[in-house]
This record gives C-alpha cells, sequence and structure tokens, in this order.
C-alpha cells in the first residue's frame, strides 16, 4: 500500500533561485565573448558572475503581483483627482510651469531609461544582474505612462502641455536631460550602470521626487504626488542596483577601481547640471514652498553622498572630483538659471515670471549670502522695466556648453560676478564649456562630444533657416499661448476665472 508523502514546501530561497538564477544556461554553440560582446570592451575585469548579490531578491511573480497594487490605487487617485476638478485644487497657475518642465524634460527621461535598461539587460552575462535589469526596464517605462496619465488631465485646460515628445527633442531646455540620457545609452553596459543606477537613481531622483512631491502635496495636486510616491517606491530598488552594481565592480577585480572613479566624477558632474532644472523648478516655481534647494541639497545631496562615499571608501573610491563646485553653486544655480528662463521666456514652452514680493522675501532669508547681494538687484531692475512697458526680452541666442547643453549662464565658483565660460579647440573647431567640469568630461571623450546635436545652432539650419515663426512651429510651440510671462498669460486667465467660479456663488 502507498502511503501518501505530503511534499515539502519550496523555501523562498530555492524558490528565488528556481525563478531567476536558474533560468540561465551554458552556451554550447557559441563563445560567450560572442554572445555578450560589450562585457569586455569597457575595460571592467569580472571574473565571478556567480558573486552578483541580489538586493531585494524579488521574482517576477512577486513583481507583478506588488506594481498592479500600486497601479490600483494610482489610477483610483488619479481618476478621483480628475473627475473632482483636480485642477483647481492647485494654489496657484505658476506652478503649472513645474509640471511643464517635469513633462518635458524629466518623463522622457524615465521613457529613455527604459529603452536603456532593455539593452543591459541583454548586454550583461550574469542572470542576476538580467533578472534585475529586466525588472527596471518594466519600472521605467511605468513611470514614464503614469506621469504622462497622471498630467495629461491638465492638458485638457492649460496651455504647454500639447506637444512635450517634440519638446524633448527640440527646445534647448529639455536638450540638457535628453543628451544625459543620450550621453548614458552610448556608453557601455557598466557605465550606463553607473550613469543611471548611481547619478540619476541615487543624485537625481532622491532630490526630485522627495522635496519636489512633497511640493505637490503642498500646492494641492495629488494627482503628481501620486505618481511621485507610486514611483519613489521602485527608487529604493533602482538605488540599491546602481550601488551593488559599483561594488560588484570593484570586488570582482582592483583593476576596475580607476575606471569605476571616472565615471563616477563624469556622471555626478553630468547629474548635478541636469539638476539646475529641479534647483530653478524648488526655488521659484512652487507658489506655497515645501523646502529651498539648498535645504534639499544639504539632506538629499550632501548628507546621503557623504554616507555614500563613506560607504565606498574602503574599496579606494574617493568623492566625485568636482564635488565642491557643486557646493559653491548651490546657492546661485537656481537664480540664475530663472533669470536665464525668463529673458528667454519667448523660445520656453512654459511661463516663466518676476518674483512677488513675498517671493523675495522667502529668497532673501533662505539664501542670506546670496539673493539680496547679486540677485534681487537684477531683479529689481527687470521689474523697474517692466513697469515702464518695456520688459527686458533677449532676443540673442544663448551660448550653450557642448556637454551640459545648459547656456552659459552660471558664474565661477569663486567669483559669483563673473560668467564661467572655458573653450577648447578640437580639429580646428572651437567648443565652448560651462564649467571646468564639462569641459574634462568633453576632453576625455571628444569625438563623442563634438558630434552633440545642439538647438540653438539648428535655428540656423534646414528646415529653419533663421525663422523665428518656423522653429516655433517645428517645435511645437504655440506664440503668445504657451511661452511668455504667466502675468498675462491664457493660463491665468482660465484659472484664476474657473476657480472664482468653483469658490463663489456667482
Amino acid at each position: 500500500m502507498d502511503i501518501k508523502v505530503e511534499k515539502k514546501k519550496i523555501g523562498l530561497k530555492d524558490k528565488y533561485r528556481l525563478l531567476t538564477r536558474d533560468l540561465g544556461w551554458e552556451p554550447s554553440y557559441h563563445g560567450k565573448n560572442e554572445i555578450f560582446p560589450y562585457a569586455t570592451y569597457e575595460g571592467i575585469k569580472i571574473h565571478d558572475w556567480d558573486k552578483w548579490e541580489d538586493p531585494f531578491r524579488l521574482t517576477m511573480d512577486a513583481y507583478w503581483k506588488y506594481q498592479a497594487e500600486k497601479e490600483r490605487k494610482f489610477y483610483a487617485i488619479v481618476d478621483a483627482h480628475a473627475q473632482n476638478n483636480g485642477h483647481l485644487n492647485i494654489t496657484d497657475g505658476r506652478y503649472l510651469s513645474a509640471l511643464k518642465i517635469f513633462l518635458q524634460a524629466i518623463s522622457p527621461g524615465e521613457y529613455a531609461a527604459h529603452k536603456g535598461f532593455a539593452r543591459v539587460g541583454r548586454e550583461f552575462p550574469g542572470v542576476g544582474t538580467q533578472v534585475a535589469c529586466q525588472m527596471q526596464a518594466i519600472d521605467e517605462l511605468r513611470h514614464a505612462q503614469t506621469q504622462i496619465h497622471a498630467l495629461s488631465n491638465y492638458n485638457k485646460y492649460y496651455n504647454g502641455f500639447h506637444a512635450f515628445a517634440d519638446a524633448r527633442d527640440r527646445i534647448w531646455y529639455t536638450s540638457v536631460a535628453r543628451s544625459f540620457f543620450d550621453d548614458a545609452m552610448a556608453a557601455g553596459p557598466f557605465e550606463f550602470m553607473i550613469a543611471i543606477g548611481f547619478s540619476f537613481e541615487y543624485v537625481l531622483t532622491n532630490l526630485l521626487f522627495v522635496p519636489f512631491m512633497s511640493g505637490a502635496a503642498y500646492n494641492g495636486d495629488m494627482a503628481t504626488v501620486t505618481f511621485g510616491f507610486s514611483a519613489q517606491s521602485d527608487e529604493a530598488r533602482h538605488m540599491t542596483l546602481g550601488l551593488e552594481c559599483i561594488k560588484f565592480m570593484l570586488e570582482q577585480d582592483p583593476d576596475n577601481l580607476p575606471i569605476v572613479q571616472g565615471w563616477i566624477d563624469k556622471w555626478f558632474w553630468r547629474g548635478f547640471r541636469v539638476l539646475g532644472l529641479v534647483s530653478t523648478m524648488m526655488d521659484y516655481m512652487l507658489p506655497k514652498r515645501v523646502m529651498s534647494w539648498r535645504e534639499a541639497w544639504q539632506i538629499y545631496g550632501v548628507e546621503n553622498g557623504n554616507a555614500l562615499f563613506r560607504d565606498l571608501s574602503r574599496y579606494g573610491i574617493r568623492p566625485p572630483k568636482h564635488w565642491d563646485d557643486a557646493e559653491k553653486a548651490i546657492d546661485h544655480m537656481s537664480h540664475q538659471f530663472m533669470l536665464g528662463l525668463y529673458q528667454w521666456s519667448f523660445g520656453t514652452a512654459f511661463h516663466s515670471w518676476i518674483p512677488s514680493d513675498d517671493d523675495m522675501t522667502w529668497l532673501k532669508a533662505k539664501y542670506p549670502t546670496t539673493f539680496e547681494k547679486y540677485y534681487l538687484p537684477r531683479w529689481t531692475h527687470i521689474k523697474t522695466l517692466a513697469a515702464a512697458g518695456t520688459p527686458f526680452k533677449n532676443y540673442g541666442l544663448a551660448k550653450l556648453c557642448q556637454c551640459c547643453q545648459l547656456p552659459c549662464v552660471f558664474t565661477e565658483p569663486d567669483d559669483p560676478a563673473t560668467l564661467c565660460h572655458r573653450e577648447t579647440v578640437y580639429k580646428g573647431e572651437t567648443y565652448h564649456f560651462c564649467s571646468d567640469g564639462c569641459q574634462e568630461i568633453f576632453a576625455n571623450e571628444p569625438e563623442k562630444y563634438v558630434q552633440a546635436w545642439l538647438p540653438m545652432p539648428q535655428l540656423f539650419q534646414d528646415p529653419i533657416k533663421g525663422d523665428l515663426g518656423a522653429w516655433m512651429d517645428w517645435v511645437g510651440l504655440k506664440d503668445g499661448a504657451d511661452n511668455g510671462d504667466y502675468s498675462v498669460s491664457q493660463d491665468r486667465r482660465n484659472f484664476e476665472a474657473w476657480r472664482g467660479l468653483a469658490t463663489s456663488n456667482a
């Protein structure tokens, strides 16, 4: 007589191994170097891919259940936001400019990261890295989708949201984020992991998704808060993946150290330059602010960054080369960039404005050693010109940095009264840079950056040929509706009229 024996339930560790590591196999009719040619060409030496540690040990079945629950909560809140005219619950219509920049510059970056991780997952030989990259690729695609869905409701009522894909590819200020991701995707798989796993996930997203999403809550925008916090739970996993990849490379071979350090130097500075957009959104575009850019940097940049580099110091890693220059720029970058956005506001798919007296009082309090001395006089002068009916507009084209593609509006690290400008002559051509960091990145890979597509020179090429109106059509910018000063915009008139109807008995 047969006796029934209960099958022992598979433990979580064994289940994880079966659903991830055991999915790989040893190739027989092609060598690994043929299948994974990009795993060695960067010079990184990996001796044992099985040493890769999977920080979260997440299987695909658990991943889908976890993400599906978040999707249900996200769309329930977004639907309620739309059905209850949530666009009228924001504190001020000026806040919409921050959302437009987010949609035009950041959301396409999430989609680019999705494509990058899908590629890198194919290029890494290790099964652990392949599974981790697959999950992050899906995460990044989901982030882009939820952000576009959440902000699409504003497109029904306000200008500037309608052509974000064209803006991402063609407008000058969005090329800053676009060039960052194009640079990362044109790199090898290990450098890509430093660019995205370290610079984007560790440096950028904490400074974007935590303080900025808190600012969205302060300003009554529950749709943005929802996609921000939904994404942030994934970002914890992404930061851990990036950090694990750095440690894995450093533990595999001592020859990897100088290569990894060079990438950390490069991608810290590239990520810091993208933060110029974020700093301006936080200091100037949130009518009700949760904290200043300086305060956010102290928490999520200095404290988190120092903790990270203390952790990595045992491998021989030091803080990024231009960390001190970044610290010197913190009290200046948002003001310098907002002054640039205001003077070139005819060429932006969002509105800018002169800060109010209350705004300037807040900025003086948050930047006591710099704002009143260097920036208040400029805003006062601009305000006087506007009151006289001669608003300050700069119709000259901004000189763009060949590396980060920001306008060269930033100042010398030790002299806030002098514009920082660097030049390099390469093969008979002169290239311009906004900082020592960008010039050095170019010097290390000149053949890569001479190919950079810069939006400003495009004005003089086909199909534009110097015609500003043709350029606006090409980038999807509706002159007089999407751009210009917020004080005379249709967005302001509509928001105030609709808000008035929603809050009065008229």
